[in-house]
């Protein structure tokens, strides 16, 4: 005996594609926006610190994420603008915008890894303190904050996972704000009876001239 398997009617499928799609959209907005702003703040705070010989005494040095690398933040911007620019493009250009969303994300990860073991900034500020181009510093430790951008970096990678996999399902900028090639007809202003006073001063209104001179 042969059981027939009924296929999915297509009001279910459309309905479970919106929330799909709703639910995504949602989804990469939150990962997008606080992505770029735990990034962004990360490199606000610091990352490192270290002491310097200065004059036979040790001098202390710290380093913030912007002073190691300004790439986190910059990246973290570039995705934030193409979370936004998402909505005003379809299609090609959608997955195009996804995809540099996603890149910013990886790009936002792999910088803030990197620059969690750099001491660069630190030795470039010690060579300053000491006035010894060759020196470096010392007793060299890090803080958390670079592997914090890190995490706002894979937020961003997410938003543009989500993007690049649902978001044909998102809604697009209305089409009234573009503008097409082919000029729009005029509307014709209607026509003024003289005999209607009413009809006189919609027309005066519309800084027209009733009497048609």
């Amino acid at each position: 005996m042969e059981y027939v398997t009924a296929a999915p009617h297509p009001r279910s499928e459309a309905a479970g594609s919106a929330r799909a799609g709703r639910l995504s959209l949602a989804a990469a907005l939150l990962c997008g926006a606080l992505g770029a702003a735990v990034a962004l703040l990360a490199t606000r705070q610091q990352w490192s610190e270290g002491t310097a010989r200065v004059a036979g005494g040790a001098f202390p040095l710290t380093a913030q994420g912007s002073d190691v690398t300004g790439v986190p933040a910059a990246l973290a911007v570039v995705g934030l603008a193409a979370l936004v620019a998402v909505f005003a493009v379809r299609r090609a250009g959608r997955l195009a915008v996804a995809a540099l969303l996603a890149l910013a994300g990886a790009g936002t990860v792999t910088a803030a890894l990197v620059g969690a073991s750099d001491g660069s900034a630190l030795d470039e500020k010690a060579a300053r303190a000491s006035g010894d181009t060759s020196a470096t510093v010392e007793a060299l430790t890090h803080t958390a904050w670079p592997y914090v951008a890190a995490v706002g970096g894979a937020l961003i990678l997410l938003a543009g996972l989500l993007a690049l996999r649902y978001g044909r399902l998102w809604p697009a900028m209305s089409g009234r704000y573009e503008r097409g090639g082919a000029p729009r007809e005029r509307r014709r202003a209607p026509a003024v009876d003289p005999d209607r006073p009413e009809d006189l001063w919609k027309a005066l209104d519309r800084g027209e001239d009733p009497t048609g001179a």
